[in-house]
């Protein structure tokens, strides 16, 4: 069973920086696809920023020109580096990863972490 792990999200004030971590039990090769999605209060889970093919990125554009997303294939592990943080961006933040195995289609998601950015 593959496992996502999310760690790093706490509260922080609006214009601060939060780096969070996604481990994974499985080698991050084997993903057709990782990301960042997040879920607000009442709201729908939505992308924040993805790497589908594991080298080109995508964002959504709330969050272009202040989050990065990056991976360390060594440690099996994705990064969402969020500068600039603002009030809006307080939601759960889970990760996401899309692999095939056995010709089965698998997404998996981790138990999320709180993100909480004060006024």
């Amino acid at each position: 069973q593959v496992q996502l792990v999310e760690s790093g999200g706490g509260l922080v004030q609006a214009g601060g920086s939060l780096r969070l971590s996604c481990a994974s039990s499985r080698s991050i090769f084997s993903f057709n696809a990782i990301g960042w999605y997040r879920q607000a209060p009442g709201k729908q889970r939505e992308l924040v920023a993805a790497m589908p093919g594991g080298v080109s990125t995508n964002y959504a554009d709330s969050v272009k020109g202040r989050f990065t997303i990056s991976r360390d294939n060594a440690k099996n592990t994705v990064y969402l580096q969020m500068n600039s943080l603002k009030p809006e961006d307080t939601a759960v933040y889970y990760c996401n990863a899309k692999y095939r195995d056995y010709g089965l289609d698998y997404s998996i998601w981790g138990q999320g972490t709180q993100v909480t950015v004060s006024s």
